[in-house]
């Protein structure tokens, strides 16, 4: 009887004050696997995330190449890495760090010149951590000729 009322009151706690303080639950709370029952990613993405109880989920629309000036960068490669600046800046604003981002669509209306430029720009945002489920498609184009790339994520964050 004992241990079950300290039970309960263990668990008021923990939802009382959240994990947002405590980094090494944070970081633990969405689970992101490439189950071996499937082929490894193609590319640097996972092919499952999780998002437990207690989350609350962020949509982010798509990101273009725009800089803070209300400029869109030359190329498409330029415009990735904005974008990419753009969903991270959208993140920070909401207590939210790439690490909880749970999927990401990119569309892409040109083949860039440069893909390992995107890549390691991918990669700087990911580092540390497991890049979540992502999906790469080419379209005919986007909202203006000028934009070459659009970025959406959705990222679950603890609620506090």
């Amino acid at each position: 009887m004992e241990s079950a009322r300290t039970m309960r009151n263990l668990i008021a706690i923990s939802l009382l004050i959240g994990t947002a303080g405590c980094p090494a639950l944070r970081a633990e709370s969405i689970r992101k696997v490439n189950p071996p029952s499937v082929p490894k990613p193609v590319a640097a993405y996972s092919h499952v995330a999780e998002v437990p109880p207690g989350h609350r989920l962020l949509f982010l629309a798509g990101q273009i190449g725009n800089r803070s000036d209300g400029m869109l960068a030359a190329t498409i490669e330029e415009q990735a890495a904005q974008a990419f600046d753009n969903i991270r800046a959208i993140l920070a604003a909401e207590g939210a760090e790439p690490r909880d981002m749970v999927k990401m669509t990119i569309y892409a209306a040109a083949r860039p010149q440069n893909m390992a430029a995107i890549f390691a720009k991918r990669a700087e945002i990911f580092k540390g951590t497991e890049p979540p489920p992502s999906t790469w498609i080419y379209v005919a184009g986007l909202a203006r000729p000028d934009i070459l790339i659009e970025i959406e994520a959705v990222a679950a964050v603890p609620i506090r």
